[in-house]
């Protein structure tokens, strides 16, 4: 009970909390770095990433490119851009598991570092309340209403994924246990079993040299 109340509390706070706006990571050439995302089925997720411009007053060198793959834990393929210095992706995860979003720079003699800007959101915080009030023309009270109802769905979604996820630990717990006992059971019996053979060879050892 006790890690279901901390599992609970820490997914309110992830939920109820704003989510870091991006990622920035260099990127040496001839290099890949993936990043991880766990997304639920049936979630919503979209990313953005570009290539930060090694000087401001200048365009973007054509060194500075990036191939760039998302696929599901399964090898699904969700997203594929070769030789692009940004781009974007939107999808509903239809299999649930640990997306990667896979960046590769071309080799470069002499190397180089490329700079991404990376963001990549799940869940509500795909969102974007502010772009639906203007479209929709709907007042403060609405628009908050609309956003707590999104927040509480997510929180109810991903109650019911940590109860199922502590049910599959209950069964795994229960499973080991009996595993653990019917070892211990095991190596009970063969200690016992040695330990007679052992006194039953002795004793025979013995009479056979008339010592008892």
């Amino acid at each position: 009970m006790i890690l279901r109340s901390v599992l609970v509390l820490v997914l309110l706070v992830g939920v109820l909390f704003p989510a870091s706006q991006s990622l920035r990571f260099d990127l040496q050439s001839g290099q890949t770095k993936c990043i991880a995302e766990d997304i639920k089925s049936n979630s919503m997720t979209v990313g953005k990433y570009h290539v930060v411009k090694p000087n401001e007053d200048h365009p973007l060198p054509d060194s500075h490119k990036l191939t760039v793959r998302v696929t599901s834990s399964y090898g699904n393929n969700f997203h594929s851009a070769e030789k692009v210095e940004n781009g974007q992706f939107a999808f509903t995860a239809t299999e649930q598991g640990d997306y990667m979003a896979c960046f590769w720079a071309p080799e470069h003699s002499p190397p180089i570092t490329v700079t991404v800007d990376f963001d990549w959101r799940t869940g509500v915080h795909t969102k974007d309340w502010t772009n639906v009030a203007k479209k929709g023309q709907v007042d403060a009270m609405e628009l908050e209403l609309k956003n707590l109802y999104d927040t509480i769905q997510s929180i109810h979604e991903e109650m019911f994924y940590l109860r199922e996820r502590e049910e599959e630990m209950q069964e795994l717990n229960k499973a080991t246990t009996s595993k653990m006992f019917w070892l211990s059971f095991l190596s009970l019996f063969l200690c016992l079993s040695v330990a007679g053979l052992q006194f039953w060879h002795l004793k025979t050892f013995f009479e056979k040299k008339k010592l008892i």
